[in-house]
């Protein structure tokens, strides 16, 4: 296991699929992501304009580096359809250090793409 000290996770919802897999595909073609999980049919509950609402959305899961932050945030607030859309980042631990090396040539190549991990 390597450090992922120089990894970030970041937590964005959508309000459907189709939105989410947009906001995905726009991170994954300008090389701001290594990869995005998609969570379908969570519910959140949340304050909104002093009323407590509730609403069926799809979390994304985007993996990156700490470099490459700014502008996915810039590209998920510019594309998102959300006046406050969530964008929150979580620091890695540490993971798998073949993993980790595959995020960050993700994140800086520009062609052709890295090859996933091997899958097992």
């Amino acid at each position: 296991m390597k450090s992922g000290g120089k990894y970030k996770l970041v937590l964005v919802t959508a309000p459907d699929s189709k939105t989410a897999r947009s906001l995905a595909r726009a991170a994954l073609r300008a090389r701001l992501i290594a990869c995005a999980n998609l969570v379908p049919r969570i519910e959140s509950h949340y304050w909104w304009r002093g009323r407590i609402e509730r609403s069926a959305e799809v979390l994304l899961l985007l993996k990156t580096t700490p470099e490459r932050l700014l502008k996915l945030e810039d590209l998920i607030i510019a594309a998102h359809p959300y006046d406050t859309p969530e964008f929150i980042v979580l620091g890695l631990e540490g993971g798998n250090r073949r993993y980790l090396a595959w995020l960050k040539a993700s994140c800086q190549a520009r062609s052709p793409a890295p090859k996933p991990p091997a899958a097992k």
